[in-house]
């Protein structure tokens, strides 16, 4: 057999010419930002799931996870080449065709996301839906169990997604012989000049971070007036708390105390039983 058409071959080639080509920026930052804030707000959900010491925590983290996802769809509708969905979504073949060749050591290059990433990310997202939709009925007191238990299995599906993910990208960086999670902090990957993207969108990434820490901060304020008037002892209602107070709908504050009333009243079954 002649050595050019073998697989290794053809990774070398592929390498070589990954290595050679220049450094383009493919990944934007309002893309870049959502990433990581989406694993650092799903980790801390995760960990503070547990703990109802960490409740309030937990919730905002789960809040920050569906607006991430919400501005991810819209940022794949209307953002930079490489975030829409138009993009890199493929249908199962793709995804089939990447993966058997993936498998004889022949791997695709793709510049955006590759077909098996773009299922993973599809998956996320729905998945993530799923688990802030879930918990957000959970704490207000909607569907009892079976949004408890839709909440913990769609947040352990999602983890595994998260897990298979993480690691097709460390065999996909391998093979390809190239740092895909370097990319996703500088945004560049080497690839031909005319298939890079123009702008960074940094006022839009920067948009996000404000959003984002502005929440974080709304709810802190919210937990200090919510702890005073517990310590007080004049914590009115959920409907009439202070955190809740003009701010036209619910809140994790508010709906904290809910969430504590909904397992108070689920002890209170299991005594009775």
């Amino acid at each position: 057999m002649n050595a050019s058409n073998s697989p290794e071959a053809d990774s070398a080639s592929t390498s070589a010419t990954i290595n050679t080509a220049p450094r383009v920026l493919v990944w934007d930052l309002p893309v870049r930002v959502f990433h990581w804030l989406l694993a650092l707000s799903f980790a801390g959900a995760w960990i503070s799931a547990e703990s109802a010491r960490w409740r309030l925590l937990h919730i905002s983290l789960g809040y920050t996870v569906g607006g991430l996802i919400a501005f991810r769809v819209l940022w794949g509708l209307v953002g930079s080449r490489h975030a829409r969905f138009s993009d890199f979504v493929r249908g199962p073949r793709a995804v089939a065709r990447y993966l058997g060749a993936l498998l004889r050591g022949r791997p695709e290059h793709h510049v955006g996301h590759n077909p098996a990433g773009a299922l993973a990310i599809v998956a996320m997202l729905g998945l993530g839906a799923l688990v802030v939709g879930s918990g957000w009925a959970l704490v207000s007191n909607i569907g009892g169990k079976s949004f408890e238990d839709l909440h913990e299995a769609t947040a352990e599906w999602m983890l595994a997604v998260v897990v298979v993910h993480v690691l097709g990208v460390l065999v996909a960086s391998w093979l390809h012989r190239e740092n895909l999670v370097g990319a996703m902090v500088s945004g560049r990957k080497a690839a031909a000049s005319e298939v890079g993207i123009r702008s960074a969108w940094r006022s839009v990434a920067a948009l996000m971070v404000v959003g984002v820490l502005g929440f974080w901060a709304w709810q802190w304020q919210g937990a200090e007036s919510w702890q005073a008037a517990q310590a007080a002892g004049a914590l009115a209602a959920p409907q009439h708390s202070s955190a809740d107070a003009g701010m036209g709908g619910p809140t994790a504050t508010g709906e904290l105390q809910r969430g504590r009333d909904h397992h108070h009243d689920r002890d209170h079954d299991d005594d009775g039983d």
